[in-house]
């Protein structure tokens, strides 16, 4: 597995609500939840190498 980088995320109470409800919707973490966000939308706009995508 590769090592993960860590980051800083500031988010507005509202933004972050949301996240964590949807996280919960889906029984995912709320990093897990942003990973696949983040992974979904770069995938989306062609972003990834063909087979490249996060560790998720």
């Amino acid at each position: 597995m590769a090592k993960k980088k860590p980051i800083v995320l500031r988010l507005n109470p509202e933004l972050a609500k949301s996240v964590e409800k949807w996280a919960a919707d889906e029984f995912r973490s709320v990093n897990g939840q942003i990973e696949w966000i983040i992974n979904k939308a770069l995938k989306d706009a062609g972003r990834l190498k063909k087979g490249e995508q996060s560790d998720k």
